[in-house]
């Protein structure tokens, strides 16, 4: 049975994050270390649905020696605020602002000597997210995030008790999202990119290109080049030890658009062109090996690239891509002559239950003209248990999980070349 599916799955789901400027909640301070003020990390996970915080690392390290047996999950709380950071009109809708109590499962030491907080969190779950989702602009957002830590009981420091003076936040961390670089093009779109370890010899280059809602808003003077990366494991995915092994090493690059693809493919295409060839330039990218992978708006513009630079790509995956009319009876996004002339190796990934992007009018229906793809055709979208909307099949292609002939996604990608 297809599963309900709310306006905000037109995107590329889920939750981002802007740690915010540190706001101390106070504690007496006693013992050896009166008056230290603790600075604090956010830590956070991009999952299949979002990006959300998962621990909180208290920067300890220095004060010297703290006993692990004096740490439980009750010697701090921690309460979490997050706020939209544009206005709300009247009578929009944000999913998910909050404001609560994280409940802490775990205090322990990491090799630092930092206290390391480990937080309750789960897919799906409104209280740990970095993102939230404006109903009215179809756009996710980085919520402002303030955390407020509490001290409840003394911990041992050089075998002393101590109650810390204050807290202050700090950045936001999620390594997976670090390691790709921000940039600018001379066009003015925004891009992040992961580059590959040291290696010898030129290397493919994957482009991802994100969904509809995580675009920029510049009517609210929104484009944050975040949330390409925190929505979804979309980009991330190529760039894990996994997906980098069965390229060799590959670049990965996500450009952000200024508003979303499908609003005008036409403009956005030499943009994104643009990207290709500056990193292509600056950077040893193999030119016989460049990918393209977009979901639903960027399925969409997955296939207008091939379409528009048809010896550009060796390989195109949209996944839940956008061809017929957005209005009914009008043109196609993408015509039948468009899709039958496409001649760069396609490899379609949809599920049976998206009626955000219904299947068969769009990725059945490109399968069906464009000459030799390919289909993945799943019946819902389902990871580790959780099942998520079916619009969300971007998750098995971050997954590596499209198979055919006993050949993963990610290695047909690999070998094709122009």
């Amino acid at each position: 049975m297809a599963t309900p599916i709310s306006r905000r799955s037109i995107l590329a789901a889920g939750a981002g994050a802007a740690a915010g400027l540190a706001l101390p909640a106070a504690a007496q301070a006693t013992g050896g270390h009166a008056g230290t003020r603790i600075r604090f990390t956010l830590n956070a996970v991009t999952l299949d649905g979002g990006e959300q915080v998962v621990a909180v690392t208290l920067k300890t390290g220095r004060l010297g020696r703290i006993d692990p047996a004096s740490l439980t999950p009750a010697s701090f709380s921690v309460h979490a605020k997050a706020t939209s950071p544009i206005p709300i009109a009247p009578g929009d809708q944000i999913f998910s602002e909050y404001d609560l109590d994280r409940t802490v499962t775990a205090a322990r030491l990491n090799r630092d000597g930092d206290i390391v907080l480990e937080l309750a969190y789960a897919e799906g779950v409104t209280g740990g997210g970095t993102l939230g989702y404006i109903a009215g602009k179809g756009r996710n957002v980085q919520l402002d995030l303030v955390y407020t830590i509490t001290q409840n009981a003394p911990v041992v420091v050089r075998g002393r008790p101590v109650t810390f003076a204050a807290f202050a936040q700090g950045r936001l961390s999620n390594p997976e999202v670090d390691a790709f670089s921000y940039h600018v093009s001379g066009t003015g779109m925004k891009y992040r990119l992961f580059s590959p370890g040291r290696h010898h010899g030129k290397r493919p280059l994957v482009v991802w290109l994100h969904g509809g809602g995580e675009g920029a808003s510049l009517p609210d003077n929104y484009y944050d080049n975040e949330t390409t990366l925190r929505a979804n494991r979309g980009a991330l995915g190529f760039a894990t030890r996994e997906a980098q092994q069965i390229f060799g090493g590959a670049y990965v690059v996500a450009p952000q658009s200024q508003s979303f693809w499908l609003e005008d493919g036409d403009r956005f295409a030499p943009q994104i062109r643009q990207i290709i060839r500056d990193v292509a330039r600056r950077h040893d990218v193999d030119r016989d090996r460049i990918s393209v992978v977009g979901c639903s708006n960027g399925g969409y513009m997955s296939l207008k690239m091939t379409v528009e630079y048809p010896d550009l790509f060796a390989s195109s995956v949209p996944i839940c891509g956008v061809v017929q009319s957005l209005d009914p009876g009008g043109p196609r996004q993408i015509t039948d002559d468009e899709l039958k002339a496409i001649d760069t190796p396609t490899w379609l990934v949809a599920s049976r239950d998206d009626d955000t992007v219904p299947p068969e009018p769009n990725t059945v229906h490109a399968h069906d003209l464009i000459p030799g793809s390919r289909l993945s055709l799943y019946d819902h979208v389902i990871w580790n248990g959780h099942q998520f909307p079916g619009h969300w099949s971007w998750i098995y292609v971050a997954r590596n999980d499209p198979r055919q002939n006993g050949e993963t996604i990610w290695q047909w990608m690999a070998r094709q070349r122009n």
